[in-house]
């Protein structure tokens, strides 16, 4: 793929609208580059976008503010001053509730459908969860949908939405290994506070307990975010998505780290909105980036 064809370069959206601008409003993704490539480092975030189709809002029996709480909110922005440190930042801009990115595309829920869609892992956990690819429920745990989709729908934000987005992520990710001899793709999420009851960690490093990532890349994000002062934990309770299943290969030179915030350090988890600490988060994650940058990783990976 042609990454000039996917419109590389800065896409612009209003955060506060929930919706991308006439612009912009078909990309799936935005792609914010840095000046110089000095790092062999790729930020992604599948699960912070904002914009609501309008066939999920005539289809849906709940309020947009349900649905927005299965959004990772705001992590795009969290991330966004990885590119002041040479690294290439990936987000997704339709919302998760519509379509979950860091799923495998066969992980579809039978029943969801007029028909049955054609080899589906519909025993998939998350599937059972009813958090599949096209989820059944929000976050908070209520049925999005009032009728069954069909096929042609499921396929249509498979063709438009999934494929493109992997497919530059995989692009990225291969022209960062071939120019710096390794890459390294940090997979940015947010979680719940509730996530570990009253003693949830501040942040949690998933490396699929070090079959996606080398460890020194794991250990050296943790020592960073806990000088910052941030209680860090490692694989529990969430160890890794399909993100870091299908491009962790650190045998191929290829390592992903998956990265948890707990909301309630940036963002008011019944309004989601912002508060005071969002600063302090997104300035932070930006020196976790810096420190990343620094290390010089793709001489001691490569």
């Amino acid at each position: 793929m042609d990454l000039s064809e996917q419109g590389r370069g800065v896409l612009r959206t209003d955060p506060e609208q929930g919706c991308a601008d006439d612009a912009t409003l078909e990309a799936p993704f935005v792609l914010i580059e840095p000046l110089r490539r000095n790092a062999p480092l790729v930020f992604a975030s599948p699960h912070s976008g904002r914009r609501y189709p309008p066939e999920l809002l005539a289809s849906t029996r709940i309020s947009l503010i349900s649905l927005r709480r299965s959004e990772d909110a705001y992590v795009d922005e969290l991330f966004a001053g990885a590119a002041a440190h040479g690294a290439a930042v990936l987000s997704a801009t339709v919302a998760r509730a519509y379509l979950d990115l860091n799923r495998d595309a066969t992980e579809l829920d039978p029943d969801m459908f007029e028909e049955r869609p054609p080899h589906v892992m519909s025993s998939s956990a998350r599937v059972q969860a009813g958090l599949g690819a096209i989820p059944r429920i929000t976050g908070d745990g209520q049925s999005i949908y009032r009728r069954k989709l069909s096929l042609a729908e499921a396929e249509r934000r498979l063709a438009t939405i999934y494929r493109p987005y992997h497919a530059i992520l995989a692009d990225l990710l291969m022209e960062t290994r071939a120019q710096f001899g390794c890459a390294i793709l940090v997979d940015c999420h947010s979680m719940p506070s509730s996530a570990r009851g009253a003693h949830s960690p501040d942040i949690v490093l998933g490396d699929r307990f070090g079959a996606s990532c080398h460890p020194s890349v794991t250990a050296l994000a943790e020592a960073t975010l806990r000088r910052l002062g941030y209680r860090v934990a490692r694989n529990s309770p969430f160890a890794g998505g399909h993100t870091t299943q299908i491009h962790g290969r650190p045998a191929q030179q290829t390592h992903a780290l998956q990265i948890e915030i707990n909301r309630a350090l940036y963002l008011d988890e019944r309004t989601l909105e912002r508060t005071q600490g969002f600063a302090r988060v997104r300035a932070d994650m930006s020196r976790l980036a810096e420190a990343l940058s620094a290390a010089m990783l793709h001489e001691s990976l490569a």
